[in-house]
C-alpha cells in the first residue's frame, strides 16, 4: 500500500476537527481529514443538532395542549412522529452537507474510514478508502459515544440510546428511562409531551447530580407536573423481556424492596464513553486515563510529541462549545504564535428541558467547599413579571456571590430562556463585574434580564 504523506492528520470531523482542518488546509497546509461515520460529529448528527429539533417540536404540542389556559380554542393534539423525525433529519442534513463543502471548498483531503495509529505520526485508515498516512502533526477529536452499562439482561432485549431514540417512527406507549442526567432528561420530557407514558430511573438521590439539591428537586417537580413517573434512589438490578415485544425493568429501592416496571420501550441513558480504543493509541505513546479518556495538557498536547487531541475524548465537559474552544486554542497557538489555555476557562451550559436549566461557574455546595464567605441570593420565577406574564413561571433563579467582595462566583436559572438568562450573568463575569453591577443595571421591562434586579437586591436583605 503507497504511503501518503500530509502535513497534518485529524481524526475526527467533530465541532473541533472539521473547523481546525479548515483552517490549517487554509495555510497551505496539506491537510487530511478522517471520518468513520459522517462530517460535523456528535452535534449536527446525534446530539445538540437533531435533539433540540425534536424538543421544539414537543415544546409546540405542549403549547398546543396548553392553549385553553391563554384563551386560544384549538382541536385534539396529536403528534405525527414521522414527520418529527424527517423534519429534525432534514435539518441534520442540511448542517451536515454545510460541513462537507467548507471542507472540499478549503481544500481539505476528506477520507471515510476508520484511523488507528500503526506508530508515532503513523495512520492507517481502514473503510471507504483504505490507505496509509504520515504526518508530523496528527490530531485526535473522535468524541464519545453512548455507555453500555453492565446490567444482567441488557443484551437479550432491544433497547434504545441517545442516537436510536431519535429514528421512532411512532410514539412509545410507555418509555423506561435509565438515567438521570441531561439527555435522560431533555428525552423523558420530550416523549412525555409527544403522547408517551415515561418513567425515569435514576440511582441516585437527586437528578443532575452535580447540580445544589434545591436545583435538582425544583426540576424533578417539574417533570412530575410534566406526568413523568421520577424514580430516584433506584438500581436496575435486570432487564428482561416483557409482555407484547415490551421490555421489563427490575429495580430496587433504598429498603431493599424489589418492584417491575414493564414499559413498550427502553431508553438507557446512563452516561457517554470515549471513542479511542480502535486509535491503538499505545502504538503512538498516546497516554490515556483509566476510562480511555487521552490525556492532555492545558495546551491540548497528548504525551506523544506532535500529537494533540480535543473535544469529549479529552475528558473535558463534553459541550459542543467547548470542543469549538479547543478548535480556537490550537489555531491561536499553532498558527497565530498565541498562548491561549484550557486553565481557568468559564464554561457555561444549558439543558434543554422546559423550562431550560442554565448554569455558569460553581454551584453552593462548590463554593462552600473552599470558601466560607459565600453569600446566595434564590428567587422563584413566579417573582419574575415576564414568565407571569407568559404563564411560563415554574422553576427559580440562584446566584452565588463571594461575601466581602461581591464577585460572582456562579448563577443557575431554571426558568423561561434559562440558558439566554445564565448568558447575561457569564457576560457580566466575564467583564468582572460584581452582583451590584447587575443589580444597579438598567435592563427592558418587562424583560427576563430585569430579574436579576431582584435576584441580586436579595444579597442586601
Amino acid at each position: 500500500m503507497a504511503v501518503e504523506a500530509y502535513d497534518a492528520v485529524v481524526l475526527g470531523a467533530g465541532q473541533a476537527g472539521t473547523p481546525w482542518a479548515v483552517a490549517l488546509a487554509k495555510t497551505g497546509r496539506r491537510t487530511a481529514l478522517v471520518e468513520r461515520t459522517h462530517v460535523g460529529g456528535t452535534c449536527i448528527n446525534e446530539g445538540c443538532t437533531p435533539t433540540k429539533t425534536m424538543v421544539a417540536s414537543a415544546a409546540v404540542a405542549s403549547a398546543a395542549r396548553r392553549a385553553a389556559g391563554y384563551g386560544v380554542r384549538t382541536g385534539p393534539v396529536t403528534v405525527d412522529m414521522a414527520r418529527v423525525r424527517q423534519r429534525k433529519r432534514d435539518i441534520v442534513d442540511s448542517f451536515r452537507s454545510g460541513g462537507e463543502r467548507r471542507l472540499v471548498e478549503a481544500g481539505v483531503v476528506l477520507l471515510r474510514g476508520e484511523g488507528r495509529f500503526l506508530g508515532p505520526g503513523r495512520i492507517r485508515v481502514s473503510g471507504q478508502d483504505d490507505r496509509e498516512l504520515t504526518a508530523p502533526q496528527v490530531f485526535v477529536n473522535t468524541g464519545c459515544r453512548p455507555s453500555r452499562p453492565p446490567i444482567p439482561g441488557l443484551d437479550a432485549v432491544p433497547f434504545l440510546d441517545s442516537t436510536s431514540i431519535m429514528e421512532l417512527g411512532a410514539v412509545p406507549e410507555h418509555l423506561v428511562v435509565l438515567g438521570g442526567g441531561y439527555i435522560a432528561v431533555e428525552f423523558g420530557q420530550m416523549f412525555r409531551r409527544f403522547g408517551a407514558q415515561v418513567t425515569l430511573v435514576e440511582r441516585s438521590a437527586q437528578l443532575l447530580g452535580r447540580e445544589d439539591p434545591d436545583v435538582a428537586r425544583a426540576l424533578a417537580d417539574i417533570l412530575v407536573e410534566d406526568g413523568l413517573a421520577v424514580r430516584l434512589e433506584r438500581q436496575v438490578t435486570s432487564v428482561g423481556p416483557g409482555s407484547d415485544n415490551g421490555v421489563a425493568v427490575e429495580i430496587r429501592g433504598p429498603d431493599g424492596r424489589t418492584e417491575r416496571i414493564a414499559g413498550s420501550h427502553l431508553l438507557v441513558a446512563v452516561g457517554r464513553s470515549p471513542n479511542s480504543e480502535a486509535l491503538d493509541l499505545p502504538a503512538a505513546q498516546v497516554e490515556t486515563d483509566g476510562r480511555g479518556y487521552i490525556r492532555v495538557d492545558e495546551h491540548l498536547r497528548t504525551s506523544a510529541a506532535g500529537v494533540f487531541a480535543m473535544g469529549d475524548v479529552t475528558g473535558a465537559p463534553a459541550f459542543t462549545h467547548v470542543s469549538y474552544d479547543d478548535f480556537r486554542i490550537l489555531r491561536d497557538n499553532l498558527l497565530e504564535g498565541g498562548q491561549r489555555s484550557t486553565t481557568g476557562r468559564l464554561v457555561p451550559y444549558t439543558l434543554f428541558s422546559d423550562p431550560q436549566l442554565g448554569r455558569v461557574g460553581l454551584t453552593e455546595t462548590e463554593a462552600r467547599r473552599t470558601n466560607p464567605d459565600v453569600r446566595v441570593a434564590a428567587m422563584p420565577m413566579s417573582h419574575v413579571a415576564r414568565a407571569l406574564e407568559t404563564d411560563q413561571a415554574r422553576g427559580l433563579l440562584k446566584a452565588v456571590v463571594e461575601g466581602r467582595t461581591r464577585r460572582i462566583l456562579g448563577f443557575a436559572a431554571l426558568g423561561l430562556e434559562g440558558g439566554e438568562l445564565c448568558s447575561v450573568v457569564q457576560a457580566a463575569m466575564l467583564g468582572g463585574l460584581d452582583s451590584r453591577g447587575l443589580r444597579d443595571a438598567i435592563f427592558p421591562h418587562p424583560g427576563l434580564a430585569e430579574s436579576l434586579n431582584n435576584l441580586f437586591s436579595l444579597l442586601d436583605a
